[in-house]
């Protein structure tokens, strides 16, 4: 029986995994999923991670997923509390001294957007298009109601991890997001992880999209990508 700690992104709650952790409970294993501190002005990555490694009960069996800015969190976690594997989960990976709000300029983020946009015909403010295209409209209406004020704190406070930890890390790209798009996240894995990530059908909120696909895929325990240097 495994334990599964998942971080959400931001201005997200614990709602966001409810379809996944009752998938992966059914299955008998055990979930936790903490509510970040996203709102207070006052907290930043350190309290964030506090805030997940605090949840973790399990300290010989923990896979650790992170999802999208919650990248820059895991690796803070796994270097507070023993974690057995670390799933960044369509996630931003961050450099040493990079803070969150460097991330999208230092990646060519913009400009990767625009394509997929055009790719996709989506209209740069259609946010439902670009989050919600594969989620069922129910779900998607809830998933508004739960989405909360995100702090800009954190987006400014360099990474503080000279190296990225020693756990085993896995990156799993979800081939249709349009968020994060693929072939952007591929050639990010590539020059920041030193690999090439496992990948998924389906969009940027794939727990609420495919939960039982991506609890097959976390069961499956894929071989880890590397431990990055």
């Amino acid at each position: 029986m495994t334990e599964y700690v998942f971080i959400p992104g931001a201005g997200s709650d614990s709602w966001y995994w409810h379809r996944l952790a009752s998938e992966l409970r059914s299955r008998g294993h055990r979930v936790a999923t903490p509510d970040l501190p996203c709102d207070d002005d006052a907290a930043g990555l350190p309290e964030y991670a506090d805030t997940v490694a605090a949840a973790i009960s399990d300290h010989t069996d923990t896979v650790l997923v992170a999802h999208s800015f919650g990248g820059f969190t895991a690796p803070l976690v796994c270097r507070r509390v023993p974690v057995r594997r670390l799933v960044l989960l369509s996630a931003m990976i961050p450099r040493p001294g990079e803070a969150p709000g460097e991330w999208w300029a230092n990646t060519g983020y913009e400009h990767a957007r625009r394509r997929q946009d055009e790719c996709d015909g989506r209209h740069p403010d259609d946010e439902d298009a670009l989050f919600f295209h594969d989620v069922p409209p129910e779900l998607a209406a809830q998933a508004r109601e739960h989405s909360r004020r995100q702090s800009a704190t954190p987006f400014t406070e360099p990474w503080p991890l000279p190296t990225w930890p020693a756990t085993p890390t896995t990156f799993l790209l979800c081939r249709h997001d349009r968020f994060l798009p693929a072939a952007f996240m591929r050639r990010i894995v590539a020059e920041r992880l030193g690999v090439v990530p496992h990948e998924i059908d389906g969009g940027h909120m794939i727990p609420l999209a495919h939960p039982r696909q991506l609890a097959d895929q976390l069961e499956a325990s894929p071989p880890t990508n590397s431990t990055p240097p």
